[in-house]
């Protein structure tokens, strides 16, 4: 890989992160999705979370869009202010190359710079998404917890794997 690019997304990279993210949902469990959404709706999501302050990377490698990144909240309720989900996607192509390990960490100081205090990781069908769990493990994100047998997908059950990262001060102190 060369040339590799961390940026914010802009909507022009809309068409390239749903190719990506509909390849993740049609043949893979790292989302549970059933149907890829099409690019009107993942253009919605992305204004959403940019709109709400969040960071949404996008990773080009000599002109082409290969990944994206982006952070949104754990949960809505109002005491989970300072606690984020992340999300990294990578071009089928492009995997294992250390491109997750570049957007992730990227993302994490952007969340970070943004006063967010957690980090978790929800993985999902995680003895099939090793690599994820290894990208989250050598960033510093710490096994928390399994939910078992909770989607059903591609003909048999899945988990959901958390993970969690303190960003910045953590706990340590009130935001």
């Amino acid at each position: 890989m060369t040339a590799l690019s961390i940026r914010p997304a802009t909507p022009a990279d809309i068409p390239a992160i749903t190719r990506i993210y509909g390849a993740s949902v049609l043949n893979g469990t790292a989302s549970f999705e059933l149907e890829p959404p099409d690019e009107a709706e993942m253009a919605r999501r992305m204004n959403e979370l940019i709109g709400n302050g969040f960071p949404y990377l996008a990773a080009d490698a000599d002109g082409e869009l290969i990944g994206y990144a982006y952070a949104a909240l754990y949960r809505t309720r109002p005491a989970y202010r300072w606690t984020v989900e992340d999300s990294v996607y990578i071009a089928p192509d492009r995997q294992r190359g250390g491109l997750g390990r570049s957007l992730l960490t990227a993302l994490i100081t952007a969340c970070i710079e943004r006063g967010f205090r957690q980090m978790i990781a929800v993985i999902g069908d995680s003895p099939r998404q090793a690599g994820s769990v290894a990208l989250h493990k050598a960033l510093g994100f710490e096994h928390v917890g399994i939910l078992q047998d909770v989607g059903f997908k591609h003909g048999h059950w899945c988990d959901s794997l958390l993970m969690q990262r303190a960003l910045g001060d953590g706990a340590a102190k009130a935001p």
